[in-house]
């Protein structure tokens, strides 16, 4: 399989996993030894401003963090877009201009180079082989990203909204039931 690593996957709908339940992953890392991704589209209720006060002001809308995965859910990770002539210690590209940020970074100093962030605790990891598997196994559709769609208001309609943007097939798949057995 091809590396992953700069798009996004989303799970297909009868993926079976509640961790990954409609759910859009950007791909941070995918090589032979594994895949390190972050969950997009898991809002928590707490308030980066009460976990990391210095950052409340620099995240967009919702500011609370994010599930970024069920692994080390303790660890933080930074998500932020910064102007694209920006070269910073501190900042991997991940898909353009946006990248994973070092919170020690003081987001201040940025300025108007920082354009958006979000914060999430935890990351989604796989194994050596085991998304390559599970990709073989069509549990996740793997589509392009936009630099917008980690920082959406929106982000708990994310999933659909992406599936939509693909048109045909992927587009009706946007339609399927939360609970099949329902419809």
């Amino acid at each position: 399989m091809s590396s992953t690593a700069g798009r996004l996957l989303l799970a297909e709908p009868m993926l079976g996993d509640p961790n990954f339940d409609r759910t859009v992953v950007l791909m941070v890392e995918h090589q032979s030894d594994g895949a390190m991704g972050l969950v997009l589209n898991r809002p928590t209720d707490l308030p980066v401003a009460d976990a990391l006060p210095q950052w409340d002001r620099f995240v967009t809308v919702p500011s609370v963090l994010h599930v970024g995965g069920p692994v080390e859910e303790r660890s933080g990770w930074c998500l932020a877009r910064v102007r694209p002539t920006v070269e910073r210690a501190g900042f991997v590209p991940v898909l353009g201009e946006v990248g994973l940020l070092d919170l020690d970074v003081d987001p201040a100093e940025l300025g108007d180079d920082l354009i958006a962030a979000r914060l999430y605790a935890g990351y989604s990891g796989w194994g050596p082989g085991q998304l390559d598997y599970e990709l073989a196994e069509d549990a996740w559709i793997v589509v392009d990203g936009a630099s917008e769609d980690p920082f959406l208001a929106d982000s708990e309609e994310l999933w659909q909204q992406i599936l939509l943007r693909q048109g045909g097939h992927l587009a009706r798949l946007s339609l399927f039931p939360r609970d099949p057995s329902l419809n």
